[in-house]
């Protein structure tokens, strides 16, 4: 290939460059540190299903409690009587032991009854009246069994509304209010709250340029805002799959985990995340690299004009020119 006709193929080169797409931009960097806030893992309310009267709260703020561990109790007179007067019906078998005497007496004379009638030594009305009184004696059997049964689902209730006067932590945590002191009643307000502080969460909100950088699962490092704490490590165990309009924003959580309970709860703190590819959700490279269609548009008179391309034409045809001249000469 003559040089000119290389020397063209660069010029037009040059020239289509000047149209090419520019580079995709890199997804943004995590920062170095977001702010957060330390908080319980689970918290609670800790009221009364019934109405009543406290007679004791055996806790105070800042005891660690376990689940099933007491925490108050209402007055129960009332209750105990009943529970008392329920075990008396179900223990009570006088009536049941009367009522298996009677069926086995009436058993025996059926049978004495049914032999005399077989030998011709009593009517069939003396026969009929024996046999009626054995069923009367058996119907009568199974109904005092059945009070029996009935006497001791009685005293389970009984015992059960006794037990919803004593009111018991539902989870392992720490005692962190108290709102209501012996010789109180209760209603509807809560007695206690009780919060999880083994295992903690970190709430982080993030915003949302950063959506699809954070996922289940991505290592974290926490520095409380308090002298003399060490930075710690936690896994993120939720990410949200939205963002919330009004802020620009989304939210994720970290597990922290807190035995012995050496990092206090409400906490400032800052976040760093473990640097993570883009998530399937998020605009891969290519698509957002991708040039966007050209649309063609008339040229106002007074639009700036591309130098480059027409520097490119231009080269091209001063090069092609020699080229020319040189074909008449020959």
């Amino acid at each position: 290939m003559p040089a000119s006709r290389r020397l063209l193929s660069l010029a037009l080169l040059l020239a289509g460059a000047a149209h090419a797409a520019p580079p995709a931009a890199a997804p943004a960097p995590l920062p170095e540190s977001l702010g957060c806030l330390i908080a319980p893992s689970r918290s609670a309310n800790i009221g009364s299903p019934v109405l009543g009267v406290l007679t004791s709260v055996k806790v105070e703020r800042g005891d660690l409690v376990k689940k099933g561990q007491v925490l108050a109790t209402l007055r129960a007179d009332i209750e105990r009587a009943q529970v008392d007067l329920a075990a008396t019906r179900a223990q009570a078998d006088a009536e049941l032991q009367a009522a298996v005497r009677a069926h086995e007496l009436a058993q025996k004379k059926r049978e004495r009854t049914e032999d005399l009638y077989r030998k011709e030594f009593i009517s069939a009305q003396a026969l009929d009246q024996a046999v009626a009184e054995a069923q009367v004696a058996q119907a009568r059997l199974g109904q005092v069994r059945e009070q029996n049964k009935s006497a001791g689902k009685e005293l389970g209730v009984a015992n059960a509304q006794l037990g919803l006067r004593t009111i018991r932590s539902p989870i392992d945590g720490l005692v962190t209010d108290r709102f209501l002191a012996e010789g109180e009643r209760v209603e509807e307000r809560a007695i206690l709250r009780v919060a999880t502080i083994d295992p903690l969460y970190v709430e982080v909100v993030l915003p949302a340029a950063l959506f699809g950088r954070v996922s289940v699962g991505q290592v974290a490092t926490v520095k409380p805002d308090l002298a003399g704490m060490a930075a710690l490590q936690g896994n993120v165990v939720l990410a949200d799959r939205f963002i919330d309009a009004a802020s620009n924003t989304f939210r994720a959580r970290v597990e922290l985990p807190n035995p012995g309970g050496r990092i206090p709860a409400g906490l400032r703190c800052k976040a760093q995340f473990a640097a993570g590819p883009l998530s399937p959700s998020a605009p891969s490279a290519d698509i957002a690299s991708a040039p966007a269609p050209a649309v063609v548009a008339p040229r106002s008179a007074a639009a700036p004009v591309d130098p480059l391309p027409h520097r490119g034409l231009k080269l091209a045809n001063e090069l092609a020119l020699p080229d020319a001249s040189t074909a008449n000469r020959r």
